[in-house]
């Protein structure tokens, strides 16, 4: 048994996700205290190329024409040879649909446990997951001889994850991925005619504290008058008040920005999960006790629908 760390890349059209870089910062961490060296893992079809930039010791890289999008089959059948040829101590993979997919189906095959919803490693070597929805942080010894984990984003800042030096590639010979129950058919790409709140450096973005659709205008003005984009939580999402496009959080989209001005947002997990990089979160909640306020550089508990008036008066004769 070895005490190395393996983390499983997640890659999609031929981009590595945010999440995999977390995870490369997170295992760092955690072999700091396992004196193991950090492997990634990069299942794939003419993708060694990803490899360039990922914070890793080493790359198994293992290429085969049945890998080049991700199937469950494929994946758990390559990485259940791989696993069992190296024993690492651990495995980590994103808390994603992907990453849930394969290390249940692992987790099954070859008996052992799985550690959910990770959101960091101590300096000891234990883990610290989300639970309760994420009310409740949850430490404790991760079990042995071997894990597997799932990760969430929040505890690592992604750029920890990039180097600018590539590491050693190794490729490795894949198993026979034949008579597979599952392959992809097609991508349904999503609606591209609204603005991609991903790449703007600066939102205004609404949640359940917005109270009705028609004032979501005070919203849309505050947005213009700073010259940015709308953005909203699951709650104003499902009322219809916006669209998906709008979406930021672990269902929608992960955002970066320079300034993330949260309007009656609570900041739960799963909306944190998609808006907690922020440079700057600005909160605006008349909830003192919000969890928004534990992430925000600044915040007021002063009501909304007085201060977003005043504020974007203040902006335009700014201009």
């Amino acid at each position: 048994m070895s005490q190395d760390i393996f983390v499983v890349i997640e890659h999609l059209r031929g981009q590595v996700s945010d999440t995999s870089y977390v995870m490369l910062a997170g295992a760092r961490q955690l072999s700091q205290s396992t004196s193991g060296n950090v492997t990634a893992v990069l299942l794939g079809h003419n993708a060694q190329g990803l490899a360039s930039n990922l914070a890793a010791d080493k790359v198994l890289y293992m290429d085969h024409a049945a890998l080049a999008e991700f199937t469950s089959d494929a994946y758990q059948i390559a990485l259940a040879g791989l696993i069992q040829e190296h024993s690492p101590r651990a495995v980590i993979f994103g808390h994603s649909s992907i990453g849930m997919d394969i290390a249940s189906g692992l987790s099954a095959k070859l008996g052992t446990p799985v550690v959910s919803s990770c959101r960091a490693f101590t300096t000891d070597g234990k883990y610290v997951s989300q639970i309760c929805g994420g009310k409740i942080m949850a430490e404790g010894e991760l079990p042995g001889p071997a894990a597997l984990v799932t990760m969430v984003p929040g505890g690592y800042k992604s750029e920890l994850g990039q180097s600018a030096q590539a590491p050693a590639l190794t490729t490795v010979s894949a198993p026979t991925l034949e008579g597979l129950r599952v392959t992809l058919k097609q991508y349904i790409e999503p609606d591209t005619s609204d603005v991609d709140i991903a790449k703007e450096s600066m939102l205004v973005s609404v949640g359940r504290g917005i109270q009705n659709k028609d004032n979501i205008e005070l919203a849309n003005e505050l947005a213009a008058a700073l010259g940015c984009a709308v953005s909203a939580s699951r709650p104003v999402v499902d009322q219809g008040w916006m669209p998906t496009t709008r979406l930021v959080g672990k269902s929608g989209k992960r955002v970066k920005p320079k300034i993330y001005l949260a309007l009656g947002i609570s900041g739960a997990p799963e909306h944190v999960e998609g808006m907690g990089e922020s440079e700057a979160i600005i909160a605006i909640n008349t909830d003192p006790n919000a969890p928004i306020f534990n992430i925000a550089k600044y915040g007021t508990t002063v009501d909304m629908f007085d201060l977003i008036p005043v504020l974007t008066e203040k902006v335009k004769q700014a201009k």
